[in-house]
């Protein structure tokens, strides 16, 4: 709809009365983000440095990591403790989605269908990732594995309260394409703040030992997270803003109808492939600096901190070429980047890059990174917020929830795979890094798979049903 437009709405008494949906200010649409800013630092916590704590390499050990829980293929003689514990914590939640979409898309409060979700599951969320990394006994055990197991699925179910509804805010505060991609900016910003924990408990390694520090760390970055959490309920009215009414569809129904967009089954299922990609490499990446490129883990931060920055440097570009040229034709570029970047990360301290310096490889992999992590930033959201939003003029039911709950799904599936198979495969040649080496392959392969999925995607459609 056209931002200035005028809506009717009607009272629960049956008259009618008038109320103007306002274009959000920009102050509000930065309130909005930082929301976004919270959520995305306590994920990149966990996306980034569980498997990395809780299944150190070699370099990692002898700089003081405690091994908490059994390593190895202990799970049937094929899965690691680690890989068995969060892979089934995000397929477990991942029907969660479902559900939790359904309440947000149903709910009838007096403060919105979404922001009462963010007010209340704020708290749980910053509180339980940070007990992801606070095992009861210090040493190997199988109770650590058991509390891990517990700890893990609650942070995935209260992940699964915020974000849901926060994501289907973002088609329906932000009423144009540009503003969409705005929001999403501070998705980014979250994750790089994750990527410095490494320098913040080196800091106080001297002080308190790793395990403390590296607790100390995670407890004021999750701090931070909940205050940000909590700025969207407590700065925006949410009503003042958007004009959807609860969907009175049941949940089944619902699923049901979201997936029959076929648009948007295309773009789930590229989905899909791109996060199994994408997670194999992000988690393995500080094993490819410690293990491959026999560098401190601390280089860590400074290559994930630059491929952010150098990313940051692309949005402006990127926002300005999607609405120039299409969203779907930078994605698939982004596709064959990243798919180029991961290959070149499996070379990574091999004969093959012998003539480049170990630093230098690794701020070869960053700066070309960066370019598709910025596409990737921002605009599978808002093509998720196209489709959404041409699905409620069509059908005239607002499920905005349900379709991001729909790709947080497909997104879970593809984290699930890409756990089993990074601490699976990672298992391999543990001292030599041939794991290490193959999961990095194995991602680039998925990644151009995505991509080839993706080039069926019918972008012009949706646009059209949009009226854009």
């Amino acid at each position: 709809m056209d931002n200035a437009t005028a809506v009717s709405a009607t009272n629960v008494s049956g008259g009618s009365l008038q109320s103007t949906i306002k274009d959000l200010p920009i102050a509000k649409v930065w309130a909005f983000a930082v929301g976004q800013f919270g959520w995305a630092l306590l994920s990149g916590i966990i996306s980034n440095w569980l498997v990395y704590f809780y299944q150190p390499d070699q370099e990692t050990i002898s700089q003081g990591q405690t091994v908490f829980v059994p390593q190895g293929l202990v799970v049937l003689g094929l899965v690691t403790v680690v890989g068995g514990i969060t892979a089934f914590a995000r397929f477990f939640d991942a029907f969660v989605d479902p559900a939790v979409a359904s309440l947000s898309d149903r709910c009838d409060s007096k403060a919105g269908r979404r922001m009462p979700f963010l007010k209340f599951a704020a708290l749980p969320l910053a509180v339980v990732t940070v007990l992801v990394f606070w095992s009861p006994i210090n040493g190997t055990s199988w109770v650590n594995a058991a509390f891990l197991f517990v700890t893990v699925i609650g942070y995935y179910i209260a992940l699964t309260f915020y974000c849901t509804p926060y994501n289907a805010l973002i088609a329906e505060l932000g009423h144009d394409s540009k503003q969409q991609l705005t929001i999403s900016f501070t998705w980014v910003a979250g994750t790089a703040i994750a990527y410095v924990a490494p320098v913040i408990w080196g800091a106080f390694v001297p002080m308190m030992g790793r395990i403390t520090a590296i607790r100390v760390t995670f407890t004021i970055m999750a701090a931070v997270a909940f205050a940000c959490m909590l700025v969207p309920p407590l700065a925006i009215r949410e009503k003042d803003y958007v004009n959807s009414q609860p969907t009175s569809e049941s949940t089944i129904e619902s699923l049901k109808q979201t997936f029959s967009d076929g648009e948007f089954r295309k773009f789930v299922c590229s989905d899909v492939v791109y996060w199994v990609a994408i997670t194999t490499f992000q988690t393995g990446l500080p094993f490819f600096v410690t293990s491959l490129l026999k560098l401190p883990e601390t280089t860590t931060t400074i290559y994930f901190v630059l491929m952010t920055g150098v990313s940051v440097l692309f949005y402006l570009p990127v926002n300005i070429l999607a609405n120039r040229v299409g969203k779907k034709r930078l994605l698939l570029i982004a596709f064959v980047i990243f798919a180029c970047a991961f290959a070149f990360a499996g070379a990574l301290g091999s004969g093959v890059l012998a003539l480049m310096p170990a630093m230098a490889q690794g701020l070869t992999l960053s700066v070309v990174g960066a370019i598709p992590m910025a596409a990737f930033g921002i605009l599978p959201q808002a093509i998720v917020a196209n489709i959404a939003d041409a699905s409620s003029k069509t059908t005239g039911q607002d499920r905005q929830g349900m379709f991001y709950a729909a790709r947080t799904f497909a997104m879970k599936m593809g984290q699930s795979v890409a756990m089993l198979l990074f601490t699976g495969v990672s298992t391999i040649g543990m001292a030599s890094g041939a794991g290490y080496r193959i999961a990095a392959v194995c991602a680039a392969v998925l990644c151009g798979l995505g991509g080839i999925v993706f080039a069926f995607y019918n972008e012009k459609k949706v646009l059209h049903m949009l009226g854009a």
